[in-house]
């Protein structure tokens, strides 16, 4: 089972990205799914969620009205779009897939991890 994030890199203040993650080696369609991020020197704090079907969302109040996470079950990916970039948003950024269907903000239900992508944004 492998989670593989990409579509990170360096951007200015302002500027967008979109982070894809893809699964393989088992389905996650029944899975709510997510995103994290660890700053240097700092813990891995939770970004965003969707649920299984993708209906359902939360997100946390760093990120709220700037990001949105989506997933494609059929192509086994979920995707974090990320507008307005700010400086603070610089971090590894993970996904990941949790043992609940519904979407959850609690690190702890997350089961299956990717490998980081890098987001670094310069003011």
């Amino acid at each position: 089972v492998q989670l593989q994030a990409s579509g990170g890199g360096l951007v200015q203040a302002g500027d967008s990205l979109r982070l894809s993650c893809a699964a393989s080696g088992r389905t996650f369609s029944n899975n709510a799914m997510g995103w994290f991020r660890q700053a240097p020197g700092k813990e891995r704090e939770f970004v965003a969620s969707i649920s299984w079907r993708g209906g359902d969302t939360v997100y946390s109040d760093s990120v709220k009205g700037r990001f949105t996470i989506s997933r494609d079950n059929a192509k086994n990916m979920v995707f974090l779009q990320m507008n307005s970039l700010k400086p603070e948003d610089t971090a590894a950024y993970y996904c990941a897939a949790s043992r609940l269907s519904v979407r959850t903000s609690s690190r702890s239900s997350y089961a299956y991890w990717g490998q980081g992508t890098q987001v670094t944004v310069s003011s």
